[in-house]
């Protein structure tokens, strides 16, 4: 008996009541730190509401949308040759994506507690600059670049 693994519900974040928010902590999460993410995220919160005088959930929102791909390149072998063959991302891959760039580009940045590089850059994706937007732009070139090979997209869906 086999077969797809179901998908769990994940229960909303406390504070926001928002699921997305509650997947974000465990992304930021290392060592089952729940409560070191959660602080993490919450103060990152606090100070883009303070900064930007706006409500820190429209700008995640925001930065999130700004920062997930539409298309990405998949490497496939053809005929002795690797391509790069861009292909559509799903959008449980999309969130993952977006939040992975997000939080490698706060972690990447130095001099300041985590908190703060990740408001920094949750504030930068929200205005379309920023590490984790040129890591997205990045992507969206290198697919643009391989779209003569798109066309054997319809082979790598087989396996």
């Amino acid at each position: 008996m086999r077969g797809k693994t179901p998908k769990r519900k994940i229960a909303p974040d406390p504070k926001y009541g928002n699921a997305m928010v509650s997947k974000f902590i465990n992304y930021v999460m290392r060592r089952g730190k729940r409560s070191t993410a959660q602080t993490i995220v919450y103060r990152s919160f606090e100070e883009i509401a303070a900064r930007a005088k706006k409500d820190p959930q429209e700008i995640f929102d925001s930065a999130i949308k700004n920062v997930a791909p539409e298309v990405e390149v998949r490497s496939r072998r053809v005929g002795g040759a690797n391509y790069q063959i861009p292909t559509p991302v799903t959008p449980e891959r999309k969130l993952a994506l977006a939040f992975r760039w997000i939080l490698a580009a706060a972690r990447a940045r130095k001099g300041q507690p985590m908190w703060q590089r990740l408001a920094a850059e949750l504030t930068d994706a929200s205005n379309k600059v920023g590490a984790a937007f040129k890591k997205r732009e990045d992507v969206y070139r290198m697919a643009e670049a391989n779209r003569a090979f798109a066309h054997f997209a319809r082979f790598a869906r087989r396996r």
